[in-house]
């Protein structure tokens, strides 16, 4: 979701502007062949183009469009191996990051084992790295604590991470420790890791899997299908045994957090619609626990429940600690175990907004500079930075400057620093850190991710010389493009379409999500009435006139900062962009329209 931002605030060079969506005119008139409204053709339009999968996937999202998991490379190979391991008793690690697509892999995977396949709860091994301490994917500090474990596992399936980590790898293969890699992540140039016994990962240039954009909890989720297909036509387990749909509402979770396409890929459309109906059944504790948390109001749970509530909760505990309440939240048995976990989760989520406020204030100090030079992308080193919420905070400046931008902050190691990126439509970042490889091969210890994000470690000595390679790798991806915010919106509305039943119209194409955005509008009004709301005054509550005698309530996030008078007031007009929402409050619904963006029109 953009950061609403106060227009008067901005000079020209980083003042957003709204611009409409292009949309694909033959993907409109097959939307509305297909049935669809006006809008909602519009809608399609402005975010599929060409699509590669039938309009009917993505419009009507269902499991029969999920493929085959024999097509992943390695994928048989690596569920032969699980299933040996099942079979033989032997002791299993998994291995995950520790995002909510870490997490989520780590939850499909154990609740498989135990519960599908029957391996006893004492034959699994959590490993879990710590964001600060051991760093993202099969970092050292987890290799040797694998090692170190009594009994040692024989086997290790890693999730959404593994395709960079070949030198841990190598030895723990050396500690006679095989490891299957599930991953979604770039693999490097020189391929996946060799001393791996299995790498399924969809991102693999030898890979037949047609979709590449599915999270790392969807790759672990189809190799543990393939497994208990394997098992049963081995005869291990009973043809009767379940299959994982249960498992899907992780699925969901994960991939929405992980911000992967919900554009063009049925697959991510179908686990997302699926498993939000499981997550909304609320038969487990900790979907029962976060929606007590957020009120009755938040039923049914969207896409953006688990992207913009649920997420950064479970998020939070491993950006400040240790990731280990965010897992045993997911796998509590009971309301009050889960409960208990949430309120550490909620404590270090607070505590993280904390910082991350204050990150950002110095960052976007850092930054100006680099604005006025006409930066292609910001590189920041916030010296006395929290490295957890890095990513966020990247994020946060991507939003504010429409530019690419590293957050760098002390690493564990002495002379390192550790850094997160965020991206814009049309910059690979990781392709971006792998340009700068080649340009300054003694820069980056190490470094991974996709597209939109990605996370590196570097050396401290080199950053002047790192900024300079990266500024020109993207510049070589962006090839004179001129950078500035951009609000994509899908155009204005007419007054009489500002009620319940606009929603109603905008939810039947849902899930929203990454490159399949909740729809954005705009729109002029005149201010009726207007007043700062919230603990520290920076929200801004209005009535809005949309003309013919209607009004509607609006409410701008963030409209000001703290102590500051409203951008706004009564009497003047203004033109914004703006989604529409439900208000809720005491059984009653209205519409509310969340300003994202606005400016007075003199």
């Amino acid at each position: 979701m953009a950061e609403a931002t106060a227009a008067s605030s901005l000079s020209d060079s980083t003042r957003p502007r709204l611009m409409q969506r292009q949309r694909d005119a033959a993907v409109e008139q097959q939307a509305l062949a297909a049935g669809l409204s006006p809008l909602q053709a519009r809608i399609m339009a402005g975010r599929v183009s060409a699509p590669q999968n039938s309009l009917d996937a993505l419009i009507a999202p269902g499991l029969r469009h999920l493929i085959d998991p024999a097509c992943l490379k390695d994928g048989q190979r690596a569920a032969e191996r699980i299933a040996r391991a099942v079979s033989e008793g032997e002791q299993i690690g998994i291995l995950t990051d520790y995002d909510v697509d870490g997490i989520t892999s780590h939850v499909v995977i154990l609740r498989t084992l135990v519960e599908l396949f029957g391996v006893p709860r004492r034959r699994i091994t959590s490993l879990i790295g710590h964001r600060i301490n051991d760093g993202y994917g099969i970092s050292q500090p987890l290799v040797e604590r694998t090692l170190a474990c009594s009994p040692r596992p024989s086997l290790v399936i890693s999730a959404d991470c593994g395709s960079s980590d070949e030198a841990r790898i190598a030895r723990l293969k050396t500690g006679g420790v095989d490891v299957v890699v599930t991953d979604h992540h770039a693999v490097p140039v020189e391929g996946p890791p060799p001393s791996a016994y299995a790498v399924v990962n969809p991102s693999r240039l030898d890979c037949d899997y047609p979709d590449r954009t599915i999270a790392g909890c969807m790759v672990s989720w189809l190799i543990m299908a393939l497994t208990r297909t394997l098992l049963i036509d081995t005869g291990v387990l009973p043809a009767q045994t379940p299959k994982l749909s249960a498992w899907l509402s992780y699925v969901a979770l994960g991939t929405v957090a992980d911000c992967v396409s919900l554009g063009d890929s049925a697959i991510n459309r179908a686990v997302v619609s699926y498993g939000l109906q499981i997550i909304n059944r609320m038969q487990e504790p900790c979907w029962q626990v976060m929606a007590e948390r957020l009120g009755d109001d938040s039923l049914p749970f969207t896409a953006e429940t688990l992207g913009f509530q649920m997420g950064p909760r479970i998020n939070a505990r491993s950006r400040l600690d240790d990731p280990y309440a965010a897992l045993h939240f997911m796998l509590a048995s009971d309301t009050a175990t889960s409960r208990r976990y949430l309120d550490l989760l909620e404590q270090d989520n607070q505590s993280r907004k904390a910082i991350e406020a204050d990150m950002v204030e110095q960052a976007k100090r850092l930054a100006a500079p680099q604005l006025q030079r006409e930066a292609p992308v910001l590189t920041l080193f916030v010296e006395d930075g929290h490295a957890g919420v890095q990513g966020i905070v990247a994020s946060r400046l991507v939003q504010a400057f429409g530019r690419p931008c590293v957050v760098l902050t002390p690493g564990s190691a002495a002379g390192q620093l550790a850094a997160s990126g965020r991206s814009i439509e049309g910059v690979h970042l990781r392709d971006a850190l792998e340009r700068v490889n080649s340009l300054q091969p003694d820069a980056l210890v190490r470094f991974g991710g996709h597209a939109g994000a990605a996370g590196f470690t570097l050396v401290a000595s080199t950053l002047s010389d790192f900024t300079a390679a990266l500024e020109q790798a993207v510049g070589e991806q962006l090839n004179g493009r001129v950078l500035f915010p951009i609000i994509h919106t899908d155009g204005e509305l007419e007054a009489g379409q500002l009620d319940l039943a606009l929603l109603d119209e905008i939810e039947r194409l849902g899930p929203y999500g990454r490159e399949f955005e909740a729809p954005l509008f705009e729109g002029q009004f005149v201010v009726k009435q207007a007043r700062l709301v919230g603990s520290d005054g920076t929200h801004l509550m209005m009535e809005l006139d949309t003309g013919q005698g209607r009004s509607v309530r609006a409410i701008w996030f963030r409209a000001t900062a703290a102590g500051q008078p409203a951008p706004l007031a009564a009497g003047m007009a203004m033109r914004c962009a703006f989604r529409p929402a439900r208000n809720r409050f005491r059984g009653r619904e209205s519409l509310q329209l969340m300003i994202e963006f606005a400016q007075a029109l003199h």
